[in-house]
């Protein structure tokens, strides 16, 4: 299985999903990571503000940000290639980069059993 990291720039949360004024696109990345996560399947992602030790530790990472600086995050690494720098991938691109089927991307939800007395199963 392929491993991806996200090196996020620093937010005030694990997230930045946080605060009145929430970032469309970092609600997107969270969802979809824990959307995977559900599956099984593992991103790591780590926050400048929260982790910056293993900006510092990674050689590529470390870099990066002393050459173009805190605008190249976030940085997207898959099995330990830089693939991405200054934004997100899209849901379809990472699924493609991890080699996971589109399928993956859907949500179960279940039905209340038939006892619950309402119209068409939802509550």
């Amino acid at each position: 299985m392929k491993k991806m990291i996200i090196f996020d720039p620093a937010m005030c949360c694990s997230t930045g999903v946080c605060g009145p004024g929430v970032d469309k696109e970092l609600l997107r990345m969270s969802t979809f990571i824990n959307t995977l996560n559900k599956k099984g399947i593992l991103i790591e992602r780590y926050n400048l503000s929260s982790n910056p030790q293993i900006f510092v530790d990674n050689k590529e990472i470390n870099e990066i940000l002393n050459t173009k600086g805190m605008d190249a995050l976030p940085v997207i690494m898959v099995d330990g290639i830089v693939i991405k720098e200054g934004g997100y991938p899209t849901n379809a691109e990472i699924c493609e980069l991890l080699e996971l089927p589109l399928s993956y991307l859907k949500v179960d939800i279940k039905k209340p059993d038939k006892g619950c007395e309402c119209k068409g199963g939802c509550c």
